[in-house]
C-alpha cells in the first residue's frame, strides 16, 4: 500500500539526491518513520536491482594496482591497522592527523588500555620490521586548509581516505563542549576535504568512513538497503534516493550532514566519492600490528569510546560484572578490525566513475543483540551480567536487517563473532589490565535530562 504524501513529505524527500533502486513507502509524518516500517511496511529488493547494484560495483573495478593513499585521521584506532594493511598490500601510505583522539585521552582522565607510541615511533617501527615507509604530517584537517590543499597538490595521492572525525556518540552527547566539538570538528573538514580536492584540480577517489548509525536503529521493518532507496511520489514517479537520515547522537548527525554534502560535491563538481556505513568495531590488533609490540592499536574501555564488545571481553578478563544498557535488546551490526582495513582496500580498488552518484557501502559483517553478545561473554568468561539504566536515548529493542551485498560480492569473506576469536582480545586484555581504571567503564555521558535522572535513580535502586 502506498501512503499520500503531503507537501511536506515531498520537501523531505527532495532534500535529499534523487535517483533510482529500491522501493518504499514513505511514513506519516517524520518521527514515525521507523515505528512505522516496524508495523505495517516492508523493504522488497527485486533479484534484477541486485545484480545491477553488484554488476556496478564490480565493473568499476581498477585491477588493484597501487596507489597513493592519504590516510587522514590514520593514528586513530580505525585508520592505524588500516595504513598498515593498506602499506603491506603495496600502497604508498601517508597519514594525516592532529593526534586530537590522544588529547581526548587526557581530557577524559582515561588512555588506551594498550600503551601506544607516538606516531613517529611507530612509522619507524614499521619502517624496522617491514621495509616499507609511511609519512606523516601533523594537519587539523577542519581547521587548517591551506596545508591540507599544500599537502594534496603537492603528493598528488590517487586516494584520500577520511577518518578524520571525532568518532564517539556518547562523547558527542557528554556536554555542549563535545557537542560543540564534534560538529566544529566532523562537518568542517569534510568540506575542507572536498574543497581542497576541487582546488586542486586532480582526479582524486575519496573514501570516507561513515555509520551505520545513518539509517537510525529504530526497527525498519525490512532489509535496510545499500545508501539508497526507491519511492513512489504522488503521482506515481519513481524516484531513489538517499535513504532518509534517522540520527540519534550528535555524532551520527554529522555523519548525515557529511552524506549531504558528498551528494552536492558528486553532482556539483563531479568528485569521486564512496562513504562507507561500518557497524561497531570489534577486535583490537590486526596481522601487521601484532608484528611489534610498538605497532599495537589502541583499545578503548571506557564508556564513551569503548565499543560494547570490547568493553564486555575487557571487563570478562578482568572478572567484573558486564554492563549492560537496558535490557540489552539492542541489535547493531558489527565488524573485526581486519576486515575494515580490507573492506577499505576493496573501496578504493573499485571507485565509481566520474561523474557518478556517491558509492555507498553497507561495512558490517553480521547484526547481534546487545544482551546475547552478552551471553557468549558471561559464559566464557563466568561473570554475571548486570542491566543499567540505559543513559541513551534509543529503542530498547529493535530488529536490524541490512544489505551487506556489495562487499560479499566483491570479494570480502567477512570474520563472524566466535568464541574463539574473543581470545585475541582476552590476552591484550591480560597483559595490560593494570592500565585500566574500573571506574571509567561506567556511563559518564547521558542523552538529555531525562535520561541522566533516570540512571540516578536506578543506580539508587
Amino acid at each position: 500500500m502506498i501512503v499520500a504524501m503531503t507537501n511536506f513529505h515531498i520537501l523531505w524527500l527532495l532534500s535529499f539526491p534523487l535517483l533510482n533502486t529500491y522501493s518504499f513507502t514513505p511514513p506519516t509524518s517524520p518521527i514515525a518513520f521507523t515505528s512505522q516500517l516496524s508495523t505495517n511496511q516492508s523493504v522488497s529488493t527485486p533479484k534484477t536491482k541486485i545484480k545491477t547494484q553488484l554488476s556496478m560495483a564490480q565493473d568499476n573495478y581498477d585491477g588493484g594496482k597501487a596507489k597513493k593513499v592519504l590516510v587522514l585521521g590514520g593514528d586513530g584506532f580505525c585508520g592505524w591497522p588500516t595504513s598498515l594493511y593498506l602499506s603491506e598490500k603495496g600502497h604508498d601510505v601517508i597519514i594525516v592527523d592532529n593526534l586530537s583522539r590522544r588529547n581526548i585521552d587526557n581530557e577524559l582522565g582515561c588512555a588506551s588500555l594498550t600503551p601506544i607510541v607516538s606516531p613517529l615511533e611507530r612509522v619507524n617501527a614499521w619502517k624496522e620490521v617491514s621495509g616499507k615507509s609511511i609519512g606523516f604530517h601533523n594537519i587539523d584537517v577542519a581547521k587548517e586548509y591551506e596545508r591540507l590543499l599544500s599537502l594534496i597538490e603537492d603528493e598528488k595521492p590517487d586516494t584520500v581516505i577520511h577518518f578524520a572525525e571525532q568518532r564517539a556518540a556518547p562523547y558527542s552527547m557528554k556536554n555542549s563542549k563535545g557537542k560543540r566539538y564534534t560538529v566544529d570538528n566532523n562537518v568542517p573538514g569534510t568540506n575542507n576535504l572536498c574543497a581542497a580536492v576541487v582546488e586542486s584540480g586532480l582526479d582524486i577517489h575519496v573514501v570516507h568512513l561513515g555509520t551505520m548509525g545513518v539509517y537510525g536503529y529504530g526497527t525498519s521493518g525490512g532489509e535496510i538497503p545499500e545508501g539508497y532507496i526507491d519511492v513512489t511520489l504522488p503521482d506515481g514517479r519513481e524516484q531513489n534516493i538517499l535513504h532518509p537520515a534517522y540520527p540519534g547522537s550528535v555524532y551520527h548527525a554529522t555523519k548525515c550532514l557529511d552524506a549531504i554534502l558528498f551528494s552536492f560535491y558528486a553532482k556539483n563538481d563531479r568528485l569521486r566519492i564512496t562513504d562507507l556505513h561500518q557497524g561497531i568495531v570489534w577486535g583490537t590488533n590486526t596481522a601487521e600490528t601484532v608484528r611489534d609490540e610498538r605497532l599495537i592499536n589502541r583499545f578503548d574501555y571506557d564508556s564513551d569510546y569503548g565499543t560494547v564488545l570490547n568493553r564486555f571481553l575487557m571487563q570478562g578478563a578482568m572478572g567484573v560484572p558486564l554492563t549492560v544498557y537496558g535490557t540489552g535488546g539492542q541489535t547493531r551490526g558489527f565488524i573485526h578490525i581486519s576486515d575494515t582495513a580490507k573492506c577499505l582496500e576493496i573501496a578504493i580498488n573499485n571507485p565509481p566513475k566520474k561523474g557518478e552518484r556517491v558509492e555507498i557501502f553497507n561495512q558490517i559483517a553480521e547484526t547481534r543483540r546487545v544482551r546475547d553478545i552478552a551471553k557468549m561473554v558471561a559464559d566464557q568468561t563466568g561473570v554475571e551480567v548486570k542491566n543499567l539504566p540505559n543513559p541513551r536515548q534509543e529503542a530498547a529493542e529493535n530488529e536490524l536487517d541490512v544489505s551487506n551485498r556489495k562487499f560479499k560480492g566483491l570479494g570480502l569473506d567477512p570474520v563472524t563473532l566466535d568464541e574463539r576469536l574473543f581470545d585475541e582480545v582476552n590476552e591484550v586484555v591480560k597483559k595490560y589490565k593494570d592500565r585500566c581504571d574500573p571506574k571509567m567503564i561506567l556511563p559518564s555521558s547521558f542523552w538529555n535530562t531525562a535520561r541522566a535522572d533516570a540512571c540516578k535513580e536506578g543506580n539508587k535502586n
